[in-house]
């Protein structure tokens, strides 16, 4: 059987307000992320959840420990394949301060790749998949990491231009037994319809 891997985006930090470069800065939740997390929460207890799994950062640990509290789940555990993308020498960068300094992203100094991202994120989740066989697995994640494995089990499709994976959305892959991942829904979150992925 299939088991689900529902990717949620962590809610918002003062960064994302500001619309600042993250990556790997360890940058805390602020009170809108935790309404967030805590929103997210009550739209997931329609499902029933195996476990719930974060990334090591701040950010997405807490609204991990929120929507397990939330769900009446165990703490959940790290997996440190799915912290968030590095970003270089545009961490704490606004776009335009991006592009004033730097120009094209390929420019940019110690900028992880999204194939390196999906290298290191996929196997790691994949694994934790066929632990569960069937199961529903929620893990709490960063926007670079949903984004750059969306774009690879969809060739690309997802998410378009202008599309965004919004803080607290939830994100959903099946992964089947041999491996093969699909993607089932994305950037679902309380009074939003949920998209689907192109045929």
């Amino acid at each position: 059987m299939d088991t689900t891997l529902c990717l949620v985006r962590h809610g918002e930090t003062d960064w994302n307000a500001e619309h600042r470069i993250q990556g790997g800065t360890d940058i805390p939740l602020n009170d809108t992320g935790r309404a967030q997390a805590l929103a997210a929460a009550q739209e997931l207890r329609r499902h029933s959840w195996a476990g719930v799994y974060s990334s090591p950062l701040c950010r997405a640990f807490e609204t991990a420990e929120i929507i397990a509290a939330e769900l009446r789940l165990p703490a959940p555990l790290r997996i440190p394949a799915v912290h968030e993308r590095r970003f270089g020498e545009i961490e704490g960068l606004t776009l335009e301060e991006r592009i004033a300094r730097f120009g094209d992203e390929s420019e940019v100094p110690g900028l992880e790749s999204r194939a390196d991202v999906v290298a290191r994120a996929q196997p790691a989740l994949t694994t934790l998949a066929h632990q569960h066989p069937g199961e529903q697995l929620l893990i709490v994640s960063h926007g670079g990491v949903i984004g750059s494995l969306m774009r690879f089990v969809t060739d690309s499709r997802r998410p378009r231009p202008q599309e965004y994976i919004h803080n607290g959305s939830a994100n959903e892959f099946s992964v089947s037994p041999t491996g093969h991942w699909s993607l089932s829904r994305y950037d679902a979150r309380p009074g939003r319809t949920e998209y689907r992925p192109v045929p």
